[in-house]
């Protein structure tokens, strides 16, 4: 039987449980009165100083720029604000190529602009960087699983979910927890091992499924992967099952026999869903994995699709701190939203993306 118990929460949480379900124009003209108080004691301070006259007027500069607004924004303005940002972004585990792209992006969007009255560069730079991560990480369409697998079971077929992704990143687990979490929004479940080429890999997912009360397909080790899958779907046609959770090796993004294995996999079942599964510790490698990965796959498949993966899930998140970096990085590249984040040892600890709360301490 799942146990019932609560699990410890994380200290930081970047994730929310899963539910279940313009003034006429006038010429001014400036009497010369001589030197003001101001300008008497900036004479005092400066005296014949060539570097510390040049320090106040820059000063003076900047703060009427801020009031009275700057006729237009160039590039050079807007570098000491992407540099503080882009090393923030760094801090935080994202990706620096990604980091670079941003702010490149965020420089193009903001040259030429009008800097508004009573507003910093600064501000105006982060406003338009905040803006731009919260369209990346938004899903530009909406995945809903469980609606999608209601739909599937109209027409009179199982849905069907595959996990991909790395050596140990954890695929089995958080394969596990989307299964509690779909039986517990009233979901039939059956897993499919297909890992054949790992040992011990089918022993594994057998402990989670007796755990789960769960329906196991299985054919042993040193099987064809990509064959165990069409059976296990057939199975589940045949027995009623709504959901088959189809279970892969892990592999490197360079291993191309494995690689070509995989593809076989995909191309030769038809997959509702194909989840990268990758670890929220990671950084420049996340870069690395998910874009070699998913073109991998693209170029040894069968169909014309340039891209495979539809949604990423993250493993680890509980052990990232306020490095949350991984998650913008791996959505820039793919493309594809971030859909689950592991965040414990439980079952129960399966949670989505806060977006709004991403962005927060990626750019706090």
């Amino acid at each position: 039987m799942v146990t019932k118990n609560s699990p410890t929460e994380a200290e930081l949480n970047y994730s929310v449980p899963v539910d279940k379900r313009g003034i006429e124009k006038k010429e001014v003209v400036v009497e010369n009165h001589g030197k003001s108080m101001m300008d008497e004691k900036q004479d005092e301070v400066a005296g014949n100083d060539p570097k510390l006259n040049e320090k106040m007027e820059a000063w003076f500069s900047s703060i009427f720029q801020s009031v009275a607004g700057k006729a237009n924004l160039e590039k050079s303005d807007l570098q000491p604000a992407l540099k503080a940002i882009k090393d923030r972004l760094l801090t935080k585990n994202v990706a620096e190529e990604i980091a670079e792209k941003l702010c490149e992006s965020v420089a193009a969007s903001l040259v030429g602009k009008k800097l508004a009255s009573f507003t910093s560069v600064s501000s105006t730079v982060q406003a338009a960087m905040e803006d731009a991560v919260v369209r990346i990480l938004t899903p530009k369409h909406s995945i809903d699983v469980l609606r999608d697998i209601h739909d599937a079971k109209e027409q009179g077929r199982p849905y069907v979910i595959t996990f991909v992704g790395v050596n140990g990143v954890g695929k089995s687990t958080i394969l596990a927890k989307i299964a509690y979490w779909l039986k517990e929004n009233d979901i039939s479940v059956m897993m499919a091992a297909c890992d054949t080429f790992r040992s011990g890999a089918v022993e594994q997912l057998r402990t989670h499924a007796r755990k789960l009360q769960i329906p196991i397909f299985e054919k042993g080790h040193e099987k064809d992967p990509a064959i165990v899958a069409k059976q296990a779907i057939q199975e589940a046609r045949r027995n009623g099952s709504d959901v088959v959770l189809v279970d892969t090796a892990g592999r490197m993004q360079d291993n191309e026999p494995l690689m070509r294995a995989l593809s076989k996999l995909v191309s030769l079942n038809s997959q509702d869903l194909v989840l990268f599964v990758g670890e929220a510790l990671v950084g420049n490698d996340a870069v690395d994995q998910l874009s070699k990965f998913n073109q991998k796959l693209a170029d040894l498949s069968n169909t014309p699709s340039s891209t495979v993966m539809d949604g990423i899930v993250l493993t680890k998140f509980d052990c990232i701190d306020d490095k949350v970096g991984a998650a913008l990085s791996m959505v820039y590249v793919s493309r594809a939203p971030v859909m689950f984040v592991g965040c414990g040892q439980s079952y129960k600890d399966l949670q989505t993306l806060k977006v709004k709360i991403i962005v927060e301490t990626l750019l706090k």
